[in-house]
């Protein structure tokens, strides 16, 4: 690693979570008894206890049995002794796989209610937050966080039960290795978490070095995927790209080999210093214990309970000690998650004053010298805007790529509040209501919209509930859809989006269009927001779209946008953004006669249509 990559990385070491892991388990398990899977916590606690239990047994099994030899027991008493413990160990066995099972839906459970969480908490927040590069990585880290069994949000359980254990255990071999030398328990002690932190730091190997092998991997996984994909096929054949695909594979498979021949040179060593380290625990406590027997101060049966419990003891601090580190790395992810649940909120939503819109009565937004700028920006988008949308208005937004268009209807849409002014609904600021209820005042077609997986009725309504068929029928006709509806096999129970259903239909674009207008009139808001929704229709069909869009928004404020001018002509009044403002207002005819930008950006793309149409009727001739 070069001393540059060095230094960035130093630069780009993580902030400190704001919970620590005891804090997380204990989230944790509130969060599984609020969640109504309380069982979770108990039968962690039965399984502990099993755990503990069946080694208990195996534990004594032997020495129970070669006691039962050295007393000279009769055949029956032996066998009762071999039964006792054999029934033991099945009861147990029985008990723990029992409880293993059911704890693990209980677990599934609370991981989904966290996944129901953070889904609830993308698709609610406050709009700002998603351009917001903090919560975007948050956001990524937590779906890492939940993204399956071995997650950290399930996972947990089952550090959190083996801790319990091992402590248990650990707690009741001290209680059983009371009567050696204290130096045999401090020896097994000391070897065992020397061993436990070698092999610790050196298995950490990988993890440390995992952006390297991430980047040998990534460029395989790019290769492999490039050249399985049908539009790098054509340049294949056609540049003979074969060979020079080869050598940028073999070059990053010897990367990645070289790598992992690293990798195992470090694993061997802390397989090595693992197994010398328990090579002296074991002598120690052999040489040890064997001289208890030779002085006749031990059994032979004693001996081998004794020597099997300094094993165990072995073990119980290594799962500590595992433990605790697994918990950490695990917390982590669990505070991720906690952090973007609770990230700060630009909005006020519960908090705020609640808004209704009231049927039949229209109403006024008013910008007030607003300004905005986004994050990291180096200069306002928009800057000192005053506009009034009046009552029943139709209103149209036109200007170059990169104005300030779609900024500004994310200003009047509450999506966005300004850096400078105010937004203002009859009069009132509209950052004192609920945000949520002052998205109910608008009903949009966006150029990306959402055509979820689902019935047609149900793509008009945005719900499977309670759905007006009379309404959704009268929406789509006066969206001009019926006819295409009506003769489709399932009518408007036909499924759409062939990426869920196999037997969706796929609807035109302009037919798909339609159906969004019959969406934005099946809600019936207040005021309508047209957001370039036709880019991708010809001018012909724009402009048809247009104007059913002029019919069917009568006693409606509404705000279009479009890059194509000659489709906003039947609007109320047009205004031209430009250099961070408005340059231009007016009717289509008065900015004509102006002659300013509006004028000459019509004329441009006046004569192209003009010269497309010309090159049409020459092709015909």
């Amino acid at each position: 690693m070069t001393i540059v990559m060095k230094e960035k990385k130093k630069k780009e070491k993580s902030p400190k979570p704001k919970y620590n892991m005891w804090q997380n388990s204990l989230y944790m398990i509130k969060l599984a008894c609020t969640s109504g899977e309380k069982k979770v916590v108990v039968l962690g606690g039965m399984t502990a206890i099993l755990a503990v239990a069946l080694n208990l047994i195996n534990l004594y099994v032997s020495p129970a049995v070669l006691s039962a030899v050295e007393r000279r027991a009769t055949p029956g008493e032996l066998a009762v002794t071999v039964a006792v413990f054999a029934a033991a160990l099945m009861l147990v066995s029985a008990a723990s796989s029992y409880v293993n099972v059911n704890t693990m839906y209980g677990q599934i459970s609370v991981r989904s209610e966290i996944i129901t969480m953070l889904n609830r908490k993308a698709a609610t927040t406050a709009y700002p937050n998603l351009y917001d590069e903090k919560f975007q990585k948050l956001l990524i880290k937590s779906q890492d966080a939940i993204g399956s069994n071995r997650a950290a949000t399930e996972a947990v359980w089952t550090t959190l039960t083996t801790l319990l254990s091992d402590t248990m255990g650990f707690v009741i071999y001290v209680i059983l290795m009371s009567s050696v030398h204290p130096l045999l328990l401090a020896a097994v002690l000391a070897t065992t978490v020397a061993s436990y932190l070698v092999s610790n730091r050196l298995n950490g190997w990988g993890y440390r070095h995992r952006e390297e092998e991430a980047e040998c991997a990534k460029q395989m996984m790019y290769l492999n995927r490039q050249v399985s994909e049908m539009p790098l096929a054509k340049d294949i054949r056609i540049f003979g790209l074969r060979p020079w695909i080869n050598e940028l594979y073999a070059k990053s498979t010897a990367a990645y080999t070289a790598f992992q021949r690293r990798a195992q040179n470090v694993y061997i060593w802390a397989r090595i210093v693992d197994l010398v380290l328990a090579f002296l625990r074991n002598a120690v406590a052999y040489a040890y214990l064997i001289g208890l027997v030779i002085a006749s101060k031990i059994s032979v049966s004693e001996f081998l309970l004794l020597f099997s419990v300094v094993g165990g003891f072995a073990a119980w601090v290594s799962g500590i000690l595992g433990g605790l580190n697994t918990l950490y790395t695990q917390s982590l992810d669990i505070s991720t998650v906690r952090e973007c649940l609770e990230y700060p909120e630009p909005f006020r939503f519960e908090s705020g004053e609640a808004l209704r819109a009231q049927p039949g009565r229209m109403y006024e937004i008013r910008l007030e010298n607003v300004s905005y700028r986004y994050p990291d920006a180096e200069r306002d988008t928009l800057s000192g805007v005053n506009l009034t949308l009046h009552p029943g208005e139709k209103l149209a937004v036109v200007g170059l790529n990169g104005a300030g268009k779609t900024t500004l209807v994310k200003l009047i849409c509450g999506f966005l509040d300004p850096t400078e002014g105010r937004v203002l609904l009859d009069g009132r600021d509209i950052r004192d209501y609920d945000r949520r209820d002052y998205y109910k005042m608008f009903s949009a077609v966006f150029q990306k919209f959402s055509l979820l997986a689902g019935t047609v009725a149900a793509n008009v309504t945005q719900t499977a509930e309670d759905i007006d068929a009379e309404r959704v029928r009268e929406c789509i006709e006066k969206a001009g859809l019926r006819r295409k509806i009506e003769s489709l096999k399932n009518g408007y129970e036909t499924l759409l989006n062939r990426e869920v259903y196999e037997d969706a239909v796929l609807l035109s674009g302009g037919e798909t269009q339609r159906l969004m207008l019959a969406r934005a009139l099946y809600k019936d808001a207040p005021f309508i927001v047209l957001d370039e929704p036709t880019a991708a229709l010809d001018p012909i069909a724009e402009s048809e779209m247009y104007q059913k869009y002029n019919e069917m928004t009568v006693k409606k404020s509404s705000v279009y946008i479009s890059h194509r001018l000659a489709s906003t002509r039947f609007c109320d009044r047009i205004i031209m953004i430009a250099d961070g403002g408005i340059a231009e207002e007016g009717t289509h005819e008065e900015l004509l006669k102006a002659g300013g930008r509006y004028a000459e950006l019509f004329e441009v793309q006046s004569k192209y249509y003009r010269k497309g149409e010309g090159e049409d009727e020459e092709e015909c001739e």
